[in-house]
């Protein structure tokens, strides 16, 4: 099976979702975005009443955005970040044009910034969670934008979503207990369990990437073993998966640990009985924080899947091309 990411050959998908594997499995089908919500999210060209339209030639080639996320109309959790791929590396030289291109309102005034974690992905985020509540619109600009490799931008598009209720989840890998609160108020507190010494879970914030009601995790899809005799072989599809990093982190029931809470046993997932791993997962949404503590590991590198806040502010500007920005209600 395995988690496939496909490019659609346009300049937009709505909500595409990020792949990987990682030391747990995550070994799972992902699902094509509907291709109308892309073609409507970009802006479509204005009718003429010439009778000889002409068509202004092309700067160059095009610069197409392959994924914007979260998906336009969602809600989604106080963690989420803006996070758009380009199909073409974006040149040191024009990131702070194209940050600028990209311009953000909010219905309320928000810190935030930018941020490059490659030449083709970046991500904006606040410089604290986002407010519950704010209505948060992405006005890309990107008609004849430059690259600064020889391509321009096409198009202008428009992503609009709503920040959620504050859903958070803490776990503690030493206390074997995963905590949730709701707008601050503690909901449920259930035993877990984490990484093993070997295969250690990550620390730090991951904002929920998606959830599955099942997925199939293979010990041979991320290296750990392929050999059916090893001890650490498994090939297993799981119930109720919350979906963490792109290296394929969840939180989940697992039929080797149904009753979590004393043990690390796990290849780098968080465990919850049966009970409570179908409660979180109808729990939680998209962008809600989980921060887990107490791994060795360390935390999960920011590109993972959606972990932006594991960057302090300090180190998140540095990758900024235009720097912090206030935003606010679109003029």
């Amino acid at each position: 099976m395995g988690r496939v990411r496909t490019s659609m050959g346009i300049a937009l998908v709505a909500g595409a979702v990020l792949a990987g594997t990682s030391a747990c499995g995550g070994n799972s089908s992902a699902s094509t975005p509907p291709k109308d919500d892309a073609k409507a999210s970009a802006s479509q060209p204005v009718a003429t009443a010439s009778p000889k339209p002409t068509t202004p030639k092309p700067l160059g080639p095009p610069m197409l955005l392959d994924t914007i996320t979260p998906q336009t109309g969602s809600t989604v959790g106080v963690a989420m970040p803006i996070s758009v791929v380009f199909s073409n590396p974006v040149a040191t030289s024009a990131r702070a044009g194209v940050e600028k291109a990209m311009k953000i309102s909010t219905s309320v005034p928000t810190t935030g910034a930018w941020h490059w974690f490659s030449s083709t992905r970046v991500d904006f985020r606040p410089e604290n969670y986002w407010k519950p509540g704010t209505k948060v619109t992405l006005d890309a600009e990107m008609k004849n934008v430059p690259n600064g490799n020889g391509r321009y931008g096409t198009h202008s598009y428009t992503h609009s979503f709503t920040i959620g209720d504050d859903n958070e989840a803490t776990v503690s890998v030493k206390d074997h207990s995963m905590k949730v609160t709701h707008n601050g108020a503690v909901v449920k507190t259930m035993p877990i369990d984490a990484g093993s010494s070997t295969w250690p879970s990550w620390d730090g914030t991951m904002a929920v990437i998606d959830k599955s009601k099942e997925v199939r995790m293979t010990s041979c899809s991320v290296g750990i073993s392929c050999n059916k005799s090893s001890p650490d072989y498994y090939d297993l599809t799981l119930p109720w998966d919350v979906h963490l990093t792109t290296s394929g982190t969840y939180i989940h029931y697992s039929t080797g640990d149904p009753y979590p809470g004393h043990s690390v046993g796990s290849h780098g997932c968080v465990h919850l009985s049966m009970a409570n791993a179908k409660w979180f997962y109808n729990y939680v949404k998209q962008g809600d924080p989980v921060t887990i503590s107490g791994s060795p590991r360390g935390k999960a590198p920011g590109d993972n899947g959606y972990a932006d806040f594991n960057l302090s502010w300090t180190s998140w500007l540095k990758d900024s091309g235009a720097g912090q920005i206030t935003t606010g209600p679109a003029a």
